[in-house]
């Protein structure tokens, strides 16, 4: 039974600053076979930052996304990183997909501990991380829970949950709030801008969603449909904590994030469709 309920993040202490990576993407372009998937991609993210990639459908975010996490080798240019990796980073480059991939016989302590089982820790630092992080995304009361009674939602702050505790150096999500229907979205949102600021990792993170790239995005990287070009880099310089839904600037800069992607993303989805009936 699924309980759909709201958890306010509970006032814990920011962990101290970690730093993160800074990322720079030069000359990057990327093939599969003869389709050309992205080109001369140029690109710059800060230490702790949030670089948003949107688009047009199958512009390539997905691609350069990872390209940049190390799972995929570009046909042309680099990745390169700057900055110290902690000693106690178990995997510097941690990904959030939408699939939650719970393993429903555990609870949500046991997901979490499924990450952190092959790495030197002993049973006391495995347990201390894993209380460490369900009191940063707030699910402290609900560690003895298995994914089944839990919403949507809450599932997905679990993968958060276990992507934070190999504590990245780099964060990836791809489109990690898609799979929820849209009340959950809305709530997790707010929470996702907290969890992202408390946690002060490096991320990237995929998605169609104009609104979320607003409301999380320190700059939101906008791409040409394929192959993917960067059109434009918009840059928010306000705290994401401090971002509310019907913000007046963010209204105007979601606009014109549309403006820059609307023609494109029209003919990107006849694009799509064709190649479907063949």
């Amino acid at each position: 039974m699924s309980v759909a309920v709201s958890v306010k993040l509970a006032p814990v202490v920011a962990p101290p600053a970690r730093g993160g990576l800074a990322l720079k993407v030069a000359g990057l372009s990327h093939r599969y076979g003869n389709l050309n998937v992205l080109e001369d991609i140029e690109l710059s993210i800060e230490p702790g930052n949030v670089a948003v990639l949107v688009g047009p459908s199958g512009c390539g975010k997905s691609t350069l996304l990872n390209i940049i996490g190390g799972l995929l080798e570009p046909t042309a240019g680099k990745v390169t990183c700057a900055g110290e990796i902690a000693d106690d980073c178990i995997n510097p480059f941690t990904y959030v997909f939408q699939d939650f991939a719970l393993l429903p016989w555990r609870t949500v302590g046991g997901n979490i501990s499924l990450v952190l089982e092959d790495a030197r820790l002993s049973a006391r630092d495995r347990a201390r991380r894993i209380d460490e992080v369900l009191d940063l995304t707030g699910l402290a009361d609900f560690k003895d829970a298995y994914p089944a009674q839990l919403s949507g939602g809450m599932r997905q702050r679990v993968g958060i949950s276990r992507a934070l505790s190999v504590r990245p150096a780099c964060l990836m999500m791809d489109e990690p709030l898609s799979a929820l229907d849209a009340q959950s979205r809305l709530l997790l949102l707010e929470e996702f801008a907290q969890i992202i600021d408390r946690a002060r990792t490096t991320t990237v993170y995929v998605t169609h969603n104009l609104n979320e790239a607003v409301r999380l995005g320190h700059q939101i990287v906008v791409l040409s449909r394929r192959p993917g070009r960067v059109k434009e880099i918009i840059g928010i310089d306000r705290p994401i904590t401090e971002r509310r839904a019907g913000d007046a600037d963010l209204i105007e800069i979601e606009a014109h994030v549309w403006d820059l992607i609307r023609n494109e993303a029209a003919i990107a989805d006849k694009e799509l469709g064709h190649a479907g009936d063949h």
